[in-house]
């Protein structure tokens, strides 16, 4: 792996360049969050209760249609708005076909204003993405940032989860990425699966840090209503979910051994060397507006967050009428300051207690008192140089205390 990944490979663009060589300076903290929804995949994995169909051409052009359309009506209302990162999010956003993702990063160019040190992330699945033309094509089109969806190395566990790739098609997808030119890959690995064992899911970590990428996404399987998974798990058998204590020791262990080996635990699922942590994700945290297009798409600009319609006919009359009606819910000052504390306390820096006093006027400490003590006390929170974290512990059971922290506050 080490060889490939420092291997001098050029890179020859298979298209003209989507970004335009007009670009504005920044800093890089500034701008929008753009997220594009793809609705398409091969087959719905076993877990996903997210927004999707199978991919077939006629329903593809015709969204591609609408979302060049959406793309267009949004960047004269938002009179072409610098944007801090863009992410191809699904689905499956790696079945586009390249000629038509040059389109839609042609148009976003035309459209909006694209920082200087602007992220581009698109989702890509093992099966989807094996060649190293492919992702040669990414690089030229203007993709910089890779979030592979590995989800195991354990082909038994990928058969379980209904992934349509194998661990060697997943290695081979990394080892392609790598020899094409990619410098930012992440890649997604979920724990907590049915049948999964302790020692075999430290091993796949080891495996998966070993191929040096630059960002590990480890999210704990959650069993979502009526899904597939839903049903492996009621059936019982050999594909139990794992007992309570054996998933936070694959929490707590997982997350020392990832540190130990140079990553940095930013957020609760997510790992980054140095320099990589996703800049698009963490803008969710801090609060950064962010414009979501595609069906299904969420939004947040300023006060107003609003959902862009999730089937077909419905996102067609939505974008054909000019992104008609004001369907839109207006945040308060309590929801905003609700998901400061809920957002905050899910990254490593934590919650500004200052901050916080200073927008709200009073003092979480002193309102929440009794509960944070309690939490002091059981090594579930520390408060350090100013700021409320979660420790390890406290991020297995981080939804229960921020509920608490965040809506027991009023």
């Amino acid at each position: 792996m080490g060889k490939i990944y420092g291997e001098d490979v050029p890179v020859k663009p298979a298209f003209p360049m989507a970004v335009s060589k007009k670009k504005v300076k920044d800093s890089g903290d500034k701008g929008l969050l753009l997220y594009i929804h793809v609705p398409f995949c091969q087959s719905r994995c076993h877990y996903c209760n997210f927004h999707s169909q199978a991919f077939n051409q006629v329903t593809f052009f015709w969204y591609l249609k609408l979302l060049l359309q959406e793309i267009e009506l949004w960047g004269k209302r938002l009179k072409k708005p610098l944007l801090r990162t863009i992410y191809f999010g699904g689905g499956t956003p790696s079945l586009i076909p390249l000629q038509q993702l040059d389109q839609i990063m042609k148009a976003l160019d035309k459209a909006f204003t694209f920082g200087s040190a602007m992220e581009v992330t698109l989702e890509a699945n093992p099966d989807s993405a094996q060649d190293v033309s492919y992702f040669r094509a990414l690089l030229s089109i203007g993709i910089n940032r890779l979030s592979l969806g590995l989800q195991s190395l354990d082909d038994t566990e990928l058969h379980v989860m209904g992934r349509p790739h194998s661990a060697a098609m997943a290695m081979q997808s990394f080892e392609s990425a790598r020899r094409a030119g990619f410098g930012n890959i992440g890649l997604d690995v979920i724990w907590g699966l049915p049948g999964q064992k302790f020692k075999n899911y430290i091993k796949q970590l080891e495996a998966i840090a070993g191929m040096r990428p630059e960002h590990i996404s480890a999210y704990n399987l959650t069993v979502e209503p009526d899904t597939v998974m839903e049903k492996i798990c009621a059936e019982g058998g050999n594909f139990k979910l794992p007992v309570e204590q054996e998933q936070a020791r694959m929490f707590v262990y997982g997350a020392e051994f990832l540190e130990s080996v140079g990553y940095m635990h930013y957020e609760v699922s997510n790992f980054a060397r140095m320099g990589f942590m996703s800049a698009h994700n963490s803008g969710y945290w801090t609060g950064t507006d962010y414009l979501g297009l595609g069906p299904s798409a969420v939004s947040t600009i300023g006060r107003r967050r609003f959902t862009t319609p999730r089937y077909m006919d419905e996102y067609d009359a939505y974008v054909r009428g000019g992104l008609v009606g004001e369907d839109f819910e207006l945040l308060t000052d309590d929801d905003l300051l609700k998901e400061m504390v809920m957002l905050s306390l899910r990254t490593s820096k934590g919650l500004d207690l200052k901050d916080f006093r200073k927008r709200t006027g009073f003092d979480l400490v002193r309102r929440q008192q009794q509960l944070i003590t309690a939490l002091r006390r059981e090594d579930l929170v520390r408060i350090n140089q100013g700021r409320l974290r979660l420790t390890k512990n406290g991020m297995l059971v981080s939804n229960v205390i921020i509920k608490r922290l965040a809506f027991d506050s009023d």
